[in-house]
């Protein structure tokens, strides 16, 4: 073991970490999208062949080894939508926007959720991050709209048609309304918290995305991120929760830079 530790060269443990980023990369882009299960159905057709060859099952084992020569070719194919997103994404940031840009985007989203909790309209606002949303944005109706309080707040009025369902933003717009989303299937979740509550909670245990809650039969708002729900914010708590997730650590905004320097 130390022998091969002292013959690697720097340049192997750089390309280690390159193929470990890239994995990583890969397993964040997948994960919560119907890809997982496809790669789930490779990996246990190439159990069954080994199985077969172990076992000696000619036909079984003839069969899968013509599927799986032609594995690298198949999965080009199965994969397209998936890696040409890959592609697409690589490098961007969480909305592709300056931090000044960003920071307007969530103030948006912030004073909609409170011009919804005002008014005990119920809102499901879903912000995409790492992992794609395009499952979820196919079984909504496309919009495409830049991102504003007005526009997200009537999107949910009871006259609305697209009132039932999730907003979707993805790089710095609203791309999708009346978006359904999967409910947690947690036994240990409130019996007090409704669907949007659920499904606020199921898709933030899916994907890596965050989920800003409004109740209608309380008017609270809430925030859902990796599964865990944050009740009952004030409109301060929620801007600063937003801030800290898709901001930058170093980032100060405008704002504060006046305050201090005029101390």
């Amino acid at each position: 073991m130390l022998t091969i530790l002292t013959s690697l060269r720097w340049q192997d443990f750089l390309d280690i970490l390159i193929v470990a980023y890239l994995i990583y990369r890969v397993i964040l882009l997948i994960r919560g999208t119907r890809a997982v299960q496809m790669l789930i159905g490779i990996a246990v057709l190439i159990v069954i062949y080994f199985a077969a060859r172990e076992l000696e099952f000619l036909t079984l084992y003839w069969l899968l080894s013509t599927f799986l020569s032609s594995i690298f070719l198949i999965i080009i194919i199965i994969f397209q939508r998936d890696i040409r997103r890959a592609l697409a994404q690589f490098g961007r940031t969480p909305f592709g926007k300056s931090s000044e840009e960003t920071t307007q985007i969530l103030t948006e989203v912030t004073t909609a959720a409170f011009l919804l909790s005002r008014e005990r309209i119920g809102g499901l606002i879903v912000i995409e991050r790492e992992t794609g949303l395009k499952d979820f944005l196919e079984l909504g109706h496309r919009l495409d709209s830049l991102i504003s309080h007005q526009l997200l707040f009537s999107l949910f009025l009871q006259d609305s048609p697209l009132h039932d369902g999730a907003v979707i933003i993805k790089d710095q717009r609203i791309v999708a309304a009346g978006c359904v989303l999967p409910l947690t299937k947690n036994p240990y979740i409130s019996k007090h918290l409704g669907t949007r509550h659920r499904a606020a909670i199921g898709i933030s245990e899916e994907t890596d995305a965050v989920v800003v809650v409004i109740s209608e039969e309380t008017g609270h708002v809430s925030l859902a991120q990796h599964g865990a729900l944050t009740l009952d914010l004030d409109e301060k708590g929620l801007k600063s929760r937003l801030d800290a997730i898709f901001l930058p650590k170093e980032y100060i905004s405008p704002k504060i830079w006046k305050n201090w320097l005029n101390r």
